[in-house]
């Protein structure tokens, strides 16, 4: 269950696990204020989260730790439970929880079946709502309530009581991380610079900047799960969200570290030391995370490659905080809302947004709509819709496959997978019978093309349904052919079917469609299929009632 730990790369993964943790720094504080929980909260969830999941997790050089998304979908728990932080923090252990379940049951796979439009819309919408949060502490507000919508509400009271002190630093931390030099960028993270230097300048010059404040040091405490009844279904809601979320987002790194470092996670063992931390990082307060981006390339480039790294960058981390107390209590919240704009316009998918135009319409209207219900409805429904929504286009792309490996013709045209033998025999009947060969997988998103399909437009005698290529029916497909059938009776035309395979045979018989055709019109072979149908057509020809 633990992570592989090996030691044939000490030198890189100490210098991995050193810088991961001094890029962490920055973000961990500014997750934290961001969230609402405190500075404190976010520098235990990288501790915490990045430990643990070193530890039990599947992806050798991945570093987690708050993240962007993770941070958005935190700061609406707090917010709900403002005066209940045992409810929020049990929420953050429930989401836990869920994501070990997520790795036993081995739903990690299906994580890659998530589409990328839906991954692009949510992701960039998580960047705006960032943006949008963030631009109150950036001009010396504070946070404005009611989310993004409230965000946007507030904007003309904000721009027009700007704190110009704090509109300063903050715009100075802002261009600082945009415009460090790369040569220093190199030696020292930007968002660490930013922190350091704007930090030491508000203190100097004492110009009443809003700044963090003292916050407590030392180790934190446990919290008590706390479960409020009436609101259990609200509860696991939020769990699920910060569950699903840490998900991707844990396993979407995972693949950046593949790509990276040429090796394969594995999806469900990360899955459960994401889990395990995030659980952990509710009992003890803190803010949960997942896989970090940021972190993770940063480690791999600094030569990280095995879970040592991630634990060294932990253990940094709670050596710093035990005695960061005192310079944490001066930090501006101004510097880190420049530091997580930053942040934000990062995560929003601009490479996709250039290519934009040249994007299918199915494409740019299903990233756009995540995007507009992630900023300004809710993120659990973005994520459903888009989901639901890219599922449906899929299967309208499917049904279309389907309906292309379905023919439907006369004994005159089109036969090009029967056999000479085979096609000389449906030759002989003519237009009397339509004839409708079916294959791979018939499913319910082709049961409507079915029935269009099988209504030939001349008149004819006969309905010859070749089943012999179907790897798959589903049963709203099958209940479609039961309609077929019953409506070529009511029209008096013969109905034959060919070629079914016992598996297929059997739901048929099973849910009764069968019932509706004579045993004797039902064939194993399509040239004994053609032949009986050229002699009961020859019989009524000459006057004889259809069997």
């Amino acid at each position: 269950m633990f992570a592989s730990f090996r030691f044939d790369n000490i030198k890189g993964d100490i210098y991995g696990g050193i810088t991961a943790g001094v890029v962490a720094l920055p973000l961990a504080l500014a997750f934290g204020v961001a969230s609402g929980a405190g500075a404190m909260a976010g520098l235990y969830g990288a501790i915490i989260v990045g430990f643990f999941a070193s530890v039990f997790g599947g992806t050798p050089a991945q570093v987690s730790g708050p993240t962007g998304p993770m941070t958005v979908v935190m700061t609406a728990v707090i917010m709900q439970y403002i005066d209940q932080p045992g409810v929020a923090f049990t929420i953050v252990m429930m989401g836990g929880l869920f994501q070990i379940g997520f790795g036993l049951a081995k739903i990690g796979k299906y994580v890659s079946f998530v589409p990328f439009s839906v991954i692009s819309g949510f992701m960039s919408g998580i960047g705006v709502i960032i943006i949008l949060i963030e631009l109150a502490p950036l001009l010396g507000h504070s946070v404005a309530q009611g989310g993004t919508v409230g965000a946007l509400a507030y904007l003309p009271t904000l721009l027009s009581h700007i704190h110009v002190n704090a509109a300063l630093v903050g715009l100075l931390s802002l261009g600082i991380m945009i415009f460090c030099p790369k040569a220093l960028a190199n030696l020292i993270p930007p968002a660490l610079v930013a922190l350091i230097f704007c930090t030491a300048l508000v203190f100097m010059l004492d110009n009443g900047v809003p700044i963090i404040g003292e916050i407590p040091t030392g180790l934190p405490s446990l919290i008590l799960p706390t479960i409020i009844w009436p609101q259990l279904i609200e509860m696991i809601t939020a769990a699920l969200m910060l569950a699903l979320l840490g998900t991707i987002d844990s396993l979407l790194t995972s693949l950046i570290a593949d790509n990276m470092t040429k090796t394969k996670h594995k999806a469900n063992k990360e899955l459960i030391g994401q889990g395990i931390g995030n659980a952990l990082a509710g009992l003890f307060g803190a803010i949960p995370g997942a896989g970090a981006t940021m972190r993770t390339v940063v480690n791999i480039r600094a030569g990280g490659r095995t879970p040592l790294a991630g634990v060294l960058h932990s253990a940094l981390l709670l050596a710093i905080v035990l005695g960061l107390g005192g310079f944490a209590s001066h930090i501006p919240h101004a510097v880190l809302a420049g530091i997580l704009i930053k942040v934000g316009w990062d995560i929003i998918d601009w490479p996709f947004l250039k290519v934009m135009k040249k994007a299918p319409q199915t494409t740019v209207f299903l990233t756009f709509s995540v995007l507009t219900l992630t900023v300004f409805v809710d993120l659990v429904i973005a994520v459903g819709f888009g989901v639901v929504a890219a599922s449906l286009i899929t299967l309208q792309h499917l049904t279309s496959l389907q309906l292309e490996t379905m023919r439907g013709h006369t004994g005159r045209n089109g036969k090009s997978h029967l056999s000479q033998d085979e096609s000389d025999k449906l030759e002989a009947l003519g237009d009397r019978v339509f004839y409708c060969h079916f294959g791979g997988h018939v499913t319910f998103g082709a049961a409507h093309g079915i029935m269009e399909r099988l209504v030939p437009e001349d008149q004819c005698d006969a309905v010859i349904l070749d089943l012999g290529d179907i790897k798959h029916l589903d049963i709203t497909a099958a209940y479609a052919l039961q309609e077929i059938i019953e409506g070529a009776r009511d029209h008096d035309v013969l109905v034959m079917m060919v070629g079914m395979h016992d598996h297929i045979a059997q739901k048929l018989e099973t849910m009764g469609v069968l019932e509706q055709v004579d045993d004797v019109h039902i064939h194993l072979a399509r040239s004994d299929c053609f032949v009986c149908a050229n002699d009961i057509l020859s019989i009524e020809e000459n006057g004889n009632p259809k069997p």
